[in-house]
């Protein structure tokens, strides 16, 4: 099954004998003003600035909204057959737009084949989890990693400057990936208060506290964006 699929489907099963709501909601950021002179100005239409891309964040895509907390009645649940493939000189983890950041559970396993017909490396050193898995063909044997503790992990090709991805290692297998419209629906949550947080790679993440009914939907938005980031 594909990793997305496996996603999707992760919210319809609660643990058992156990009364579970949900959280629904939506996710968007917002990027800062710019200063009304710099518009005036006009720079960026000279040749020098004409073609400095911006960040579009109202295009922002792939947002993770998980529960960052142990939830009970979860315990020793993984990601099943996750893999991110080295294909066209980049990294694709079958998830999401993009497919650049793939959300597993903390202890999940993730395969990493070469479907191109050139070396490629697969390295980390973020600190939830260092290694280095070597060069290596797709005629070789896949390899893979565990990943034992919760965070964010960069992932790169020592040989392809552009190749990068993020695992993103989570506490539980109660998060959602939002749609292309930055919808998500976290479901079968056991009833209690959690502390649910909103990611981007682009922007600060936010936690919001959240009481879940037993039988009932709990709506969350957030907006995401470097208002709450302090001045030095």
């Amino acid at each position: 099954m594909k990793t997305a699929l496996w996603i999707t489907l992760l919210g319809l099963v609660g643990p058992a004998g156990t009364m579970a709501g949900t959280i629904t909601g939506e996710v968007t950021a917002r990027g800062p003003e710019a200063p009304a002179a710099a518009a005036a100005a006009g720079a960026y239409a000279s040749l020098k600035y004409k073609f400095a891309e911006k960040v579009d964040y109202d295009r922002l895509r792939d947002f993770v909204v998980y529960i960052d907390q142990a939830v009970p009645g979860a315990e020793g649940q993984l990601t099943e057959g996750a893999e991110v493939t080295q294909r066209n000189v980049d990294f694709d983890t079958h998830v999401g737009a993009d497919h650049h950041v793939l959300p597993i559970i903390v202890g999940s396993r993730v395969a990493w084949p070469n479907a191109d017909e050139v070396f490629h490396n697969v390295f980390s050193m973020s600190d939830p989890k260092e290694f280095n898995l070597g060069m290596y063909t797709k005629d070789e044997p896949m390899k893979d990693v565990t990943f034992d503790k919760v965070g964010r992990v960069d992932v790169f090709c020592a040989i392809h400057a552009k190749m990068h991805c993020i695992v993103l290692v989570l506490p539980s297998r109660y998060f959602a990936v939002t749609t292309a419209r930055g919808r998500y629906t976290i479901a079968n949550l056991p009833a209690g208060t959690y502390q649910l947080k909103a990611w981007h790679e682009r922007v600060p993440a936010t936690t919001k506290t959240v009481t879940v009914s037993a039988d009932g939907e709990t709506t969350v938005d957030f907006v995401l964006g470097l208002a709450d980031l302090p001045t030095p």
